[in-house]
């Protein structure tokens, strides 16, 4: 995944979050960040259930 997707996937879930901001950071961080975000996304799927 190329890091402008990273980026897109990211927005998709924080939606407060600057493309601008994001940029600044590293491909391998963006990867990490949004593998936190989809944990997070999981899990409040998982208390609403």
């Amino acid at each position: 995944m190329s890091k402008r997707e990273i980026i897109d996937y990211i927005l998709e879930i924080n939606k407060s979050a600057k493309p601008e901001f994001l940029a600044q950071f590293s491909k391998e961080d963006l990867d990490l960040y949004l593998e936190h975000l989809m944990e997070i996304d999981l899990e409040e799927v998982a208390l609403c259930a």
